[in-house]
């Protein structure tokens, strides 16, 4: 993340340092109203921070939470410490002194045994080298166990620009077999202007919630009796995404692509080839056993797109061979972490790997790069962020020659293609370098959808080969290549990105015909006969309310055209045109506007 208004790293940031500073003054409130608590970490974050707290148990045993009431007197509390302007003082410690004075504060002990065994930081995250002395900063009589950044008086954090937003339960350090603690979530801001725009772009993104729009509109929903992570498509919801898989099924067809189909589970053998039950068990599900032999809900396509590769033997001049799946994987994500349609359990990629050979490789890059963005255009996502992941030296599979063609071919591509993009130096995974693309939308929210992955592991665990020119076996370059990501998490951004509004090609109920009393249904019926004739998707609504109440459930469900019909329009032969705006366009003839809808749906119009 980028400071607002500027290109300067988050982290060396103005207002990470600003957050960062927040945070610990709000734990100083904290323990002046529990001062028995006990401190775990407390990071800025995007837009704000948080703290964790162990707040014990009360009389009866029960695990202590925050109120409402708690929250609003350590907001108060925290304004009235801040104006105070304290001097923040970096200072550290050697481990073993950090240990004998955070001695009654066992989640900063564990910290301290991990910063000095090389494991995590202060805030949890992991490292590479242990450490000797640990950071530490003080104001007043509050120290922490921290490395910074902060500012350097408590005042230089604007009082009328901190907000406390919510708590919640949260297990230390991300286990749901630790403790549960209770953490405060705040923001913090250059001044109250920023502050104010940001709470107006919170209440506008609690009305966009996929969750909460998905049940009002019908789409999709969870049980606890199938399980959590595990989507339900509801009619409409599924129309949407079927609608939404059938142009992107389409779109690869016409560029090249072979589309494929894997099985939903897989030997142990070949995912001890792949490494993913070396590097990877933890999120994958225990072992089914058939027949003697275990096998695994897959956690990834790769393996088997690899599996239909090694089939038959191939020359260089089968390739570029782009295999497609809208395939089904199953990943354990933790309780906790869980969000609608964000992170799931079962999820269903757009899956593509690439196998070409060194000469074609850079177009492949541009071609799959401009494939993405004309598929995210086409659902009106048209900002982005891209990021290129570089090598990490010293954790790397693959030579480093072809690690420094493949990086370049992604930078490359990025340039021709124009796009903003930052470098993430040392970012990638071992396997090969990436460029994570990232859609803003409407909220300018950053939402991580498509990925073009280089892998110089899987070829070479495989054993693959193809035969050159020369008549030796050489290794293809393999490109992992999502456009959408997943299915779940792509839909989720969509009814966020048009709060439910979909375009029209893509609403699930295109047009609502209003009859104005019983004796105006036959029309409305064959008006929607002759429309559903042409394509359209159209329902009657032939309930006993009111015009105006059957065109707000209209509105209320998103449907983009509302067709009111009377006297006066079944006498004429016409219809009376409103949008879900509440846009009055007057009266057409039924052929006028058949023609008028789709003109919008053949150009994939966003607008009505």
């Amino acid at each position: 993340m980028s400071e607002k208004n500027g290109n300067v790293p988050y982290v060396e940031s103005e207002l990470y340092r600003i957050r960062h500073s927040a945070a610990h003054v709000m734990a100083e409130a904290v323990l002046s109203f529990f001062p028995e608590a006990k401190l775990a970490i407390g990071p800025p974050i995007e837009d704000g921070f948080y703290y964790d707290f162990d707040l014990g148990k009360d009389e009866n045993g029960k695990s202590i939470t925050f109120s409402p009431e708690d929250l609003e007197n350590i907001e108060g509390k925290l304004k009235q410490l801040l104006k105070q302007n304290a001097k923040f003082e970096q200072s550290s410690m050697s481990v073993a002194d950090a240990k004998e004075f955070f001695a009654s504060e066992p989640y900063k002990l564990e910290l301290i045994d991990e910063l000095a065994a090389g494991k995590v930081d202060e805030n949890g995250n992991p490292i590479s080298e242990p450490v000797s002395q640990v950071g530490i900063y003080q104001h007043r009589d509050f120290v922490d166990l921290c490395r910074g950044p902060h500012v350097g008086f408590t005042k230089q954090v604007k009082a009328n620009a901190v907000k406390i937003l919510r708590s919640s339960g949260a297990y230390w350090r991300g286990d749901e077999n630790r403790q549960q603690l209770q953490r405060i979530y705040g923001t913090a801001w250059h001044n109250r202007v920023e502050l104010d725009d940001y709470l107006k772009r919170l209440e506008e993104a609690k009305k966009r919630d996929h969750r909460k729009l998905g049940k009002e509109l019908d789409l999709f929903s969870t049980s606890p009796e199938v399980g959590g992570g595990l989507i339900l498509w509801h009619p409409k919801g599924g129309l949407v995404r079927h609608l939404a898989e059938e142009f992107c099924k389409n779109e690869h067809l016409a560029n090249g692509y072979d589309m494929v189909y894997s099985p939903h589970i897989g030997r142990s053998t070949l995912w001890k080839t792949s490494g993913h039950l070396t590097w990877y068990k933890d999120d994958m599900y225990s072992a089914i056993e058939i027949d003697e032999d275990e096998y695994f809900l897959k956690p990834m396509n790769c393996p088997f797109h690899i599996m239909i590769y090694k089939d038959k033997m191939h020359s260089y001049r089968d390739l570029p061979l782009r295999l497609a799946e809208w395939g089904t994987v199953y990943r354990y994500e933790r309780s906790g972490v869980m969000h609608g349609l964000m992170r799931v359990r079962g999820f269903t990629q757009d899956d593509a790997h690439l196998f070409c050979r060194k000469d074609q490789m850079p177009e492949e890059i541009d071609r799959a790069l401009n494939f993405c963005l004309h598929i995210l255009r086409s659902f009106g996502m048209d900002k982005f962020h891209a990021y290129l992941s570089t090598r990490d030296e010293a954790k790397s599979a693959g030579d480093a020659e072809r690690w420094g063609d493949a990086t370049e071919a992604l930078r490359a591509a990025l340039d021709r293609a124009e796009l903003d993009y930052d470098i993430d130096e040392g970012g990638a995974a071992f396997y090969g370098p990436k460029i994570d693309l990232k859609m803003i939308d409407a909220l300018g929210r950053e939402w991580q959808l498509s990925t073009i992955q280089f892998d110089f592991n899987l070829p070479e665990r495989f054993e693959m080969t193809y035969i050159g020119q020369d008549g030796e076996a050489h290794q293809p370059y393999m490109i992992h290549r999502a456009l959408l990501g997943s299915m779940e998490r792509f839909m989720g951004v969509l009814i966020e990105h048009y709060a439910g509004a979909f375009p029209l090609w893509l609403a699930p109920v295109q047009v609502e015909m209003i009859p104005i009393a019983d004796r105006h249904i036959p029309y409305a019926e064959e008006v929607a006969e002759a429309l559903r004739a042409a394509g359209l998707r159209v329902e009657v609504d032939g309930g006993n309310e009111r015009m105006n109440k059957k065109i707000r459930n209209a509105q209320l469900q998103k449907v983009p055209y509302m067709l009111v019909v009377g006297d006066k329009e079944v006498e004429s032969g016409v219809v009376a045109v409103r949008t879900r705006d509440n846009e009055d366009r007057g009266n057409m003839s039924v052929a006028d506007f058949k023609a008028h809808a789709l003109k919008l749906l053949e150009s994939k119009s966003l607008i009505l």
